[in-house]
């Protein structure tokens, strides 16, 4: 029996990807979600640690270690296990045999490698002379058996066809084209047979005028038929494709903050080119094969009334030459894995070098940047190289196929003739009927690869849609919030992805006061914007509670919450649109007030009022530059527009000049009144004078208080606050 294997999806799969293999070897079945969870996974990938930590959530028992190769080897080492691979990926090994060691590579297929091509992958470190390399030993315990695992519920091809179907009655009318044309293109080798053992025959010019004539005919209505149909799947193929991307849109809209800290933009951009590969599948693939499917019964039954022989023969070649490209679908699987991950990072370094183009300018490093992208354009071209080899030899088989089946055919045609079996007019319309089945025969050969293609993306996009929404439909979330509203923390624990980060919030207890200001302070590193991350549902907390009044965070939509928040983090977003535009960034029609109010507060008129078109002015990657100060202050005005019951800034007036910050924070000491209010900050003198101080260090509380109660117990705060208020000693 073949040991199970699955290719990863993403270039940091490797690790959840062999465990994956390894459970459906021992007969559970996980997804790759569920073990990316599981694993830590980040944006780095995961570690060692968290595979095996990942593999006893499941029920294995585990033993990491460092082993010779003869170690490896020995029978009672348990196989299937995980090694360490070239330094950066993880693969399993499966089965030893004499000189042989059976590897499972998520990243490539099943793979045999002799002992001594196997220590050069592997073998990460020397004693004695002798290789020797990390590995992670599994054997699953009794737990393991009485989980039941996984029901893989994802979306397949069936599922694809409900967006065909969504426009029945465009369907029958292209099926029903596509039939009249397979039966006007059914009378043209009649009309050849007839111009030939008539017309000619007989010597009748009058005649063949007529049968011309009909033929020209028959080929405007053919004609005709193919511009109606181009202009239906024109229509199809649209709204299908933007059906496919709009879900795919909307299902990013619901996935959880925290699972775009772990996926390369590059990784998404690709995953929305895969939809292109869909809906040609769905549209002109799918579509055409109904259209060859209609032509190869109708001309095949004609052939087989014609000649049996010749019919056989057709068959015969036929099949051979699909067999021939079957042979080649498992390479093609391999490459087009391949196309991703490199189409994945040009995609990422494309979007480095135009987003970060000031800092590549600034700092010099143009050349080394551009050698990046040139390095991965180089194994493009590999890749290339090794799919066009793939399809020349595919095509080169194919050709002789082919040509050796229509030599065979014209042979049999031929003596079919002179026997006096066939008119030299069927001979013709033999030919034609040969000509108009080799069609039908190279869209269904097609046919074979687009739908593997398409499968692969399903793979791909399926990653996707099989991770759970941030609100999934059947759980009951609550859209009110009780009447008292403090926000409580108790014994919050948080560490980011990845096994065996060290927590950032460490037994975290405190409480946010309804209606007044709290900040919190603290070295860089400390956990301050954590804490906010928890706040606004970023990330839930690994151990611990978060409340407001009585009621859990977690019950909590995700969706209501945030709308009641104003929220300016560091890195707050400016979108290439007007100002207006990213100040009412959720209303569709702006409220004049609301936004002449977010202006004032924010300080921000005379800058609005000095620019050519006001409040039309467009601003963001696509329109003018703005400074960072600039940007802070529309972030600030953004926040104040939405009226929130909660605000949440994040070193909002970080990148403000003194004047500004000392109207700005005036200004907002009006607006914070009665709203409950979190500030974290660097620049102390933005805060002495909210209600409550906190300060972290290390992720713990150390201090809370007020300014002067904390000034005066010559702590903490009192370091970080003397040498920016100049207290003295």
């Amino acid at each position: 029996m073949l040991f199970p294997h699955y290719r990863q999806l993403d270039a940091m799969d490797c690790g959840p990807t062999c465990l994956r293999m390894i459970s459906r070897f021992y007969g559970r079945t996980y997804t790759l979600n569920t073990l990316r969870n599981f694993t830590k996974y980040s944006r780095d990938g995961v570690s060692l640690l968290g595979i095996s930590k990942a593999a006893e959530s499941i029920g294995f028992r585990t033993m990491g270690a460092v082993l010779t190769l003869d170690k490896l080897t020995n029978e009672d080492v348990p196989l299937p296990c995980i090694v360490h691979w070239d330094q950066n990926h993880f693969v399993v090994v499966h089965k030893v045999r004499k000189d042989k060691i059976f590897v499972a590579d998520p990243g490539k297929a099943l793979i045999a490698y002799k002992q001594h091509e196997f220590v050069q992958h592997w073998a990460s470190t020397q004693k004695n002379g002798v290789g020797q390399g990390v590995v992670l030993l599994l054997e699953p315990t009794p737990r393991f058996y009485e989980q039941e695992g996984e029901i893989e519920s994802k979306l397949g091809l069936s599922k694809l066809y409900a967006y065909l179907l969504t426009y029945k009655k465009l369907l029958v009318q292209l099926l029903l084209g596509l039939l009249v044309g397979s039966l006007l293109q059914l009378i043209f080798p009649f009309l050849t047979k007839s111009i030939v053992d008539v017309g000619i025959n007989t010597h009748n010019l009058n005649f063949i005028y007529l049968v011309l004539g009909g033929q020209l005919m028959l080929a405007v209505g053919q004609t005709s038929l193919d511009f109606i149909r181009g202009w239906i799947l024109l229509h199809i193929s649209t709204r299908i494709r933007l059906a496919i991307l709009s879900d795919f849109l909307v299902k990013l809209m619901r996935l959880p903050l925290s699972f775009f800290d772990t996926k390369m933009t590059g990784d998404i951009m690709q995953r929305m080119s895969d939809h292109n590969r869909i809906e040609a599948f769905l549209t002109n693939t799918t579509l055409n094969v109904l259209f060859s499917l209609v032509n190869l019964l109708v001309f095949g039954g004609v052939l087989l009334v014609y000649s049996v022989p010749i019919f056989t023969v057709f068959i015969l070649g036929s099949g051979l030459y699909a067999a021939w490209v079957v042979i080649f679908l498992r390479q093609r699987k391999k490459l087009d894995y391949k196309r991703f991950q490199i189409a994945s990072q040009n995609q990422n370094q494309i979007i480095q070098l135009v987003s970060g183009i000031h800092e590549i300018k600034l700092n010099d490093c143009g050349t080394q940047k551009i050698w990046e992208w040139e390095r991965v354009q180089a194994r493009f071209f590999k890749l290339s190289t090794q799919s066009l080899s793939l399809n020349q030899n595919q095509q080169v088989g194919a050709f002789f196929i082919n040509q050796g089946k229509n030599i065979v055919v014209i042979f049999l045609a031929a003596k079919a003739v002179l026997e006096g079996q066939l008119t030299l007019g069927e001979m013709l319309a033999v030919q034609y009927i040969i000509g108009q089945l080799n069609s039908p025969i190279e869209q269904l050969i097609q046919l074979m690869q687009v739908t593997q293609d398409a499968k692969l993306s399903l793979d791909r996009l399926n990653d996707i849609h099989m991770v759970p929404d941030e609100e999934p439909d059947g759980k009951p979330l609550m859209h009110y919030l009780p009447q008292q509203q403090d926000i409580t923390l108790r014994n919050i624990s948080f560490s980011y992805p990845g096994a065996g980060n060290v927590p950032v919030l460490k037994n975290i207890n405190l409480s946010i006061p309804q209606g007044r200001t709290t900040a919190i302070v603290g070295t860089s590193g400390s956990g301050k914007t954590t804490i906010l991350k928890l706040l606004l549902r970023m990330y839930e907390p690994d151990s611990g509670e978060i409340r407001v009044g009585e009621q859990h965070f977690g019950s909590l939509s995700h969706q209501f919450w945030r709308r009641r928040c104003g929220v300016v983090m560091q890195e707050g977003f400016i979108f290439s649109d007007t100002i207006a535009r990213n100040i009412a960034i959720g209303d569709e029609s702006i409220d004049l007030t609301r936004l002449a109010h977010a202006v004032k507060v924010a300080n921000i008129q005379q800058f609005i009022e000095e620019a050519p078109l006001g409040y039309n002015v467009k601003i963001g990657a696509e329109g003018n530059g703005i400074s960072q100060g600039q940007k802070q202050r529309i972030l600030i005005a953004r926040a104040v527009y939405k009226q929130p019951d909660y605000i949440f800034f994040d070193e909002a007036t970080s990148a403000l000049d003194a004047n500004n910050e000392k109207v700005i924070m005036e200004n907002l000491e009006q607006f914070f009144k009665g709203r409950t209010v979190v500030v974290v900050a660097h620049r102390l003198s933005t805060v002495r004078h909210a209600d409550q101080i906190v300060v972290l260090h290390r992720g713990e509380i150390v201090e809370q208080g007020t300014h002067d109660e904390l000034v005066n117990k010559r702590a903490h705060y009192y370091e970080l606050v003397r040498n920016q208020l100049e207290l003295g000693d």
